[in-house]
């Protein structure tokens, strides 16, 4: 999707915070009013010392990875395929030529291209981890896929374009090639406790289930051409999302969604590319399985931010632990980690999201959040945009299925 220009006063007060953030030389952090500030999610979670503990490779061979994009969440990096016993890092790239070279330093490569374009015509590399920003995803993974590659990309899938998501969609099925959205919210040890159980059968049918993700964003995170300035926030729904979804393997069917107008500088329609008004967007979803969910995304509320969720079904629920009928658990510890993988940030996801990535292609198998599943993720969020700027007006939800 093409964007629009923003007006320039937002843009000189985007560029000067962008440039500042270049000089922090730390992952997660930005300057905002002369003061180092965390990300939100960027806390790293301690690797717990056991977390190896029954560890098993699944191949022998080394998996010959690209990545692509090294910007303020320094992302290209946070992941830690670098430190997979199975993964050799062929190669790097970013647009900016300091940031490549950080990023070839942080992933101990040797060799870097200038672009993604350059990158994706390395024949040695088998898959590419796609860290660029949110409105080239679709655009940088579809053009990895033609040229052969398997694709790991940030969230999200796509970027308010249901054009883009189609066209995602069309291109993994034509490649054959293995596609997942490294969805943090999938990995947090609630969420994998909620997947265990309702794999498990101790939920029965969700009937009800809530997600909630908070950001503040007074000044918005610098960001690539500013695309965060103004970001509607069902635009960027998959950590909330995913505490349905993610559970579940569904999808939302259809929605209505109410948003509240920001008092924040850059959320006001007249300030930002996207004509977007809201700070605070709050879902309705119907479910494929029947049921009702919440999802809530916000950039305009401070205190208490992340990704948090619940659910309640026919036999149990679970908000922070399990209630229900069923007394005996199976185990729901997240699975092990291989031996130097830290779990990382973002809940300790980030390990556990490339480990999950990097099995799937050396098995030959779907993947946790695969195609289908991310752009169901994505694309009820750009749907539910629409039903705000509509006043709630209920609207239906494309389904991907493979």
């Amino acid at each position: 999707m093409r964007l629009p220009p923003e007006p320039t006063s937002t843009a000189r007060r985007s560029r000067r915070a962008f440039l500042q953030t270049l000089g922090t030389g730390a992952a997660g952090v930005t300057l905002l009013r002369g003061q180092q500030v965390p990300i939100a999610g960027f806390e790293k979670e301690p690797t717990d010392p056991e977390a190896a503990r029954g560890w098993q490779p699944v191949s022998d061979r080394r998996l010959r990875v690209g990545i692509v994009g090294y910007g303020v969440c320094q992302f290209g990096a946070v992941f830690g395929f670098q430190d997979h016993p199975n993964v050799e890092v062929v190669a790097v790239s970013d647009l900016i030529p300091d940031r490549c070279a950080a990023l070839a330093r942080a992933c101990r490569c040797s060799k870097t291209y200038p672009s993604l374009e350059e990158l994706v015509k390395d024949d040695r590399i088998e898959a590419v981890f796609v860290a660029t920003d949110a409105p080239s995803h679709a655009r940088h993974c579809v053009l990895a896929l033609e040229h052969g590659k398997h694709v790991a990309c940030a969230v999200p899938a796509v970027f308010g374009s249901l054009e883009e998501a189609d066209q995602l969609f069309a291109a993994v099925k034509k490649s054959g090639r293995i596609y997942m959205m490294f969805e943090t919210s999938c990995y947090h040890a609630d969420l994998h406790a909620m997947r265990t159980l309702y794999r498990a059968g101790l939920l029965g049918e969700i009937v009800y289930s809530e997600g909630e993700y908070y950001h503040y964003m007074e000044q918005p995170i610098p960001s690539f051409r500013d695309w965060r300035v103004g970001l509607p926030p069902q635009w960027y729904p998959t950590h909330s999302n995913a505490y349905h979804l993610g559970v579940t393997g569904g999808s939302f069917t259809e929605v209505s969604c109410l948003g509240m107008p920001s008092r924040i500088a850059h959320l006001q329609p007249a300030n930002n590319r996207y004509r977007n008004p809201f700070g605070t967007e709050i879902a309705l979803f119907r479910t494929s399985e029947g049921g009702m969910s919440r999802m809530a995304v916000s950039w305009d509320t401070p205190g208490d931010e992340g990704e948090r969720g619940r659910v309640r079904g026919q036999r149990g629920a679970f908000h922070g632990r399990f209630e229900g009928l069923e007394k005996q658990l199976p185990e729901l510890r997240r699975p092990p980690l291989p031996p130097g993988v830290e779990a990382g940030g973002h809940g300790g996801s980030h390990g556990h999201l490339m480990n999950e990535f990097v099995t799937a292609v050396l098995q030959n198998r779907r993947p946790l959040v695969d195609v289908a599943l991310a752009l169901n993720m994505t694309v009820a969020g750009i749907v539910a945009h629409q039903s705000a700027l509509k006043g709630g007006e209920w609207l239906k939800i494309p389904q991907y299925r493979l």
